[in-house]
Formats: C-alpha cells, sequence, structure tokens
C-alpha cells in the first residue's frame, strides 16, 4: 500500500509547507537521510501558540505535536521527496515551551511519534528526544525536528 493510500485511509491530508522563518533550508537529503529543520504547529492555518503547563492543555500540546509530524511530512513531499521511499523515521526532536514544572514533554511527543507509527508501521518507529524549554520561535508550544532514512 502506497503512503498516499494509508494517509487517505486515515483520513488524513498534509497541510501545505511553511516558508522557513529564517535563514535555512527545510529539509537537506544528503545520500539516503532528511534532516528536517525544526517545524512549527499549524492548526486550521493558525499557529498553536503559549506554554504548557500555563496556557495550553495537555492535550493542545498533543495535537500540536502531531501537527509538527504532518509539517514534517509535508516538507518532504515540498522536498520532491516521495514519502513511499522512507525506510524508517530515525530519530524526532521534540521541544516544549513549557513553565519548570511542567514534566509531560514526552506525552507531548507522543502527538507526533503516534503519527508516524500509524502512517509507516514499524518503519515509523523511532529513536527521540522530547525537552522542555523556556521560549520557541514565534512563542509557538511546541517545535519538533526529525532525521528520515530513505531508499534509493
Amino acid at each position: 500500500m502506497s503512503i498516499q493510500s494509508r494517509l487517505d485511509k486515515l483520513g488524513i491530508t498534509l497541510p501545505e509547507a511553511a516558508a522557513p522563518v529564517a535563514s535555512y533550508v527545510p529539509v537537506a537529503v544528503s545520500r539516503n537521510v532528511a534532516y528536517i529543520s525544526g517545524q512549527l504547529p499549524f492548526i486550521d492555518g493558525e499557529l498553536v501558540v503559549g506554554r504548557l503547563g500555563e496556557n495550553v492543555s495537555l492535550s493542545e500540546g498533543i495535537d500540536a505535536a502531531r501537527a509538527c509530524g504532518l509539517m514534517i511530512l509535508a516538507q518532504l513531499q515540498n522536498a520532491r521527496v516521495s514519502l513511499d521511499r522512507v525506510e524508517r523515521v530515525v530519530k524526532l526532536g521534540a521541544f516544549v515551551n513549557s513553565t519548570p514544572d511542567f514534566t509531560d514533554q514526552p506525552k507531548v511527543a507522543n502527538g507526533a511519534s503516534e503519527l508516524m507509527f500509524d502512517i509507516f508501521g514499524e518503519a515509523g518507529r523511532h529513536a527521540r528526544a522530547a525537552v522542555g524549554v523556556p521560549a520557541l520561535p514565534l512563542g509557538v508550544a511546541v517545535e519538533i525536528d526529525a532525521v528520515i532514512a530513505l531508499t534509493d
């Protein structure tokens, strides 16, 4: 089954790839590895802003992380990398804008992790970091980057 067929079956439509907010490229491919720059959470075309533990709930944070995961895939497609070439999602790095006492960063990151499992099956299982940070670009709640192995 193609990845597009799986997306259709899951009722997932990828967003339009967002333009970079600074001086970098969204995707860099070296040999058979795609490095995807940190992606921000757009839901219904709007950025999810705020801090976990302050004015963003855990469920909103999980949804924001999922939105980052969708943007990672949208950036791959925008870079003309077929999602059918994904051999394995190697690693996700999740940055959660959170208060010092918020400790559920791993639960927030699950929003993106579970998306990758749903879409790619076993190839979506990955290593991961989930860290709390005091601020993120544009005041977003979550930012996630990725390393993805590709087939030839």
